[in-house]
């Protein structure tokens, strides 16, 4: 494709989308996630923030890594050290971008600077001609430029551009703007910048007033060339664009935005389920493109459309998002063969064996607890099975009685294997699964914070799978559990052993990391 009509695009999901409330993400999940995320063809993958910790320096050093499409990137503050950690971090890929930023608008520079625009301005000139001598591929955005004045953003973005910054990205940062005007601000830079043609302009909008893609397609009709976005949309406050949005919009409407991106349409909804599940935050059912709804069709006078012509009330189709038309029905008489094969077509075509079979092993369970099991069942057991790793945990649910009703106090009486060890108790709550996490405190015995518990169903009617998502806090780490069952309060214990598993083995990673700050101290 020629390169005025490539739109790249460059995904945030690990360092803007981390920045919602919860939704942390380990290493290990993140190298999974980029893994997926390369596979998906994502043009550039923003990392992390280097500088802000240990782990996002880690993460963004481990990505650099295994990438082997796309290209890593690290986002920097207008600071040296921030620079310097961004390129320590990155410099072991063979390609890699340096995403450095300062606030434009006379809002952000009065009150969150404490600058004047020409103390910004030099450091402008500064900070981008000291990322490019570490890297050729560097980008520069002016944060919250949509409320920037337009003579002052055209000014900065020809000096970036001449102090070597390759892409200028336009951050609508507090979801302020809205389509005509987007419209406007990149038009104005085209027509005004006399060194625009250097540089490719990007967007980077939020969602505060829910029209972040509708901004971001218009900044690309408009002639930006990249879009800044997340997987499901997530991010600080209402989130970011939505990734899958974006690239099934241009998609879909190429009549009118004949433009290209170079994304693996069929993998998103693989994207999406990975990113929900790491993140602990459920997919919306009436979400565009991957929610469950997407491609359901309940009334009469849309299912007989249907019947007619898939056409009538399908603007794509599922199989073009990686959801299969249909469910297949599967049930307790299916053997491993017919689930591997379902397993495959649900694009889970890279699996372990161990995986399989616990997998396989819970779908039998279920078979015999529900006369009809979907697509949507199998998923949840799945990634199930993908977060859970018996072997790996230190403490395994054996056994679980719950007494509940009224006018007698809730029980729970339960069995846990800690290291080996059966241990058991009985605790009484204010509600069952109050109960039941009193009984995994008296066995094991912690004290973190329970910031979300959250209960969905996977499929409709009474015999539905609930999937149980629990975040717990610890000294200002978190960790995400997850559970399927059909049974709720059984799901609730093990999302919150899941979740208390992972705590375990950031504490066990975190003790030598603080011994070493230890020795360091001692040695000064």
């Amino acid at each position: 494709m020629a390169d005025k009509d490539k739109v790249f695009i460059f995904d945030t999901t690990m360092r803007d989308g981390e920045q919602s409330p919860g939704a942390s993400m380990s290493l290990e999940e993140k190298i999974q996630i980029s893994r997926v995320f390369d596979e998906l063809g994502i043009d550039i993958i923003e990392a992390g923030f280097p500088i802000a910790s240990p782990g996002d320096f880690e993460a963004v050093s481990a990505i650099s890594k295994v990438l082997k499409k796309s290209i890593p990137c690290g986002l920097a503050r207008h600071s040296k050290k921030d620079i310097d950690r961004c390129y320590e971090a990155l410099k072991h890929a063979s390609r890699f971008r340096i995403h450095t930023f300062i606030s434009t608008s006379p809002l952000h520079m009065k009150h969150k600077l404490n600058k004047t625009p020409e103390q910004v301005y030099e450091s402008i000139k500064e900070h981008v001609s000291y990322a490019r001598n570490l890297t050729d591929d560097v980008e520069w955005s002016c944060e919250d430029g949509t409320r920037t004045d337009m003579d002052y953003m055209c000014k900065t973005v020809e000096l970036a551009i001449k102090s070597g910054a390759k892409t200028i990205n336009i951050p609508d940062t507090v979801g302020y703007t809205v389509p005509s005007e987007f419209t406007k601000i990149i038009e104005t830079l085209l027509n005004k910048v006399p060194n625009i043609d250097k540089a490719i302009l990007s967007t980077h909008c939020h969602n505060d007033l829910g029209l972040a893609v509708a901004n971001s397609l218009a900044g690309v009709q408009a002639g930006a060339r990249q879009i800044e976005c997340t997987i499901n949309g997530i991010g600080e406050r209402a989130g970011n664009a939505a990734l899958e949005e974006v690239v099934m919009a241009i998609r879909t409407r190429n009549d009118l935005m004949p433009y290209e991106t170079g994304i693996n349409t069929t993998l998103l909804s693989k994207a999406s389920k990975l990113v929900s599940n790491v993140t602990g935050f459920p997919v919306q059912f009436n979400k565009a493109i991957v929610g469950k709804n997407a491609f359901a069709h309940e009334s009469g006078i849309h299912q007989d459309g249907m019947l007619k012509n898939r056409n009538t009330y399908e603007i794509m189709t599922p199989e073009s998002v990686g959801v299969k038309q249909t469910s297949l029905v599967m049930g307790k008489h299916s053997g491993r063969h017919a689930f591997k094969d379902k397993l495959i077509s649900l694009g889970y075509a890279d699996l372990t064996d161990d995986v399989i079979e616990n997998a396989f092993g819970k779908f039998k369970i279920l078979a015999d607890k529900k006369k009809h099991i979907y697509d949507e069942d199998i998923i949840a057991l799945v990634d199930d099975s993908l977060v859970v790793d018996n072997k790996a945990n230190k403490i395994i649910l054996k056994s679980l009685k719950v007494f509940a009703g009224t006018g007698e106090p809730q029980k729970a009486e339960m069995k846990l294997d800690i290291d080996g060890q059966i241990k058991s108790a009985s605790e009484t709550g204010d509600g069952p699964v109050d109960a039941i996490f009193k009984c995994i405190k008296n066995l094991y015995p912690h004290d973190v914070n329970l910031q979300l518990y959250q209960v969905h169903a996977v499929t409709e009617g009474t015999d539905a799978q609930a999937t149980v998502s629990v975040r717990i806090e610890e000294n200002g780490k978190t960790t995400v559990g997850q559970a399927a069952d059909t049974d709720t309060l059984v799901a609730s214990a093990n999302a919150y052993i899941a979740a208390l598993n992972k705590m375990i083995i950031k504490r066990d990673k975190t003790a030598p990391m603080m011994e070493q700050e230890k020795e360091k101290v001692r040695g000064i």
